[in-house]
């Protein structure tokens, strides 16, 4: 039986659905592409522990890349399309 997860992010249009985008998921993996260049845009959970965003905010900073706080780590799990919460996430090319 396929269980359909309602997520309100595709329709509330509080940030984007990231499913169609190339995406990197979690703290360390970000971080790599935020060093090589190929983060464009980060998305940071608000309810993260700060001491992972905050290196991360300072990181992009750093590298005038934008950011964008969403309400919680599920949402932005979510809006990856995997099924656990996510501190961060960041679109790359």
């Amino acid at each position: 039986m396929d269980k359909k997860i309602d997520c309100k992010i595709p329709k509330c249009g509080t940030f984007p659905d990231l499913t169609a985008e190339k995406v990197v998921v979690g703290a360390k993996q970000l971080k790599k592409a935020v060093e090589a260049g190929r983060a464009k845009y980060v998305f940071l959970a608000e309810n993260a522990d700060p001491a992972i965003t905050g290196s991360i905010e300072r990181m992009c900073s750093q590298h005038n890349i934008q950011i964008a706080w969403v309400p919680s780590m599920a949402e932005l799990g979510r809006a990856c399309g995997i099924e656990v919460g996510a501190a961060a996430a960041a679109v790359v090319n």
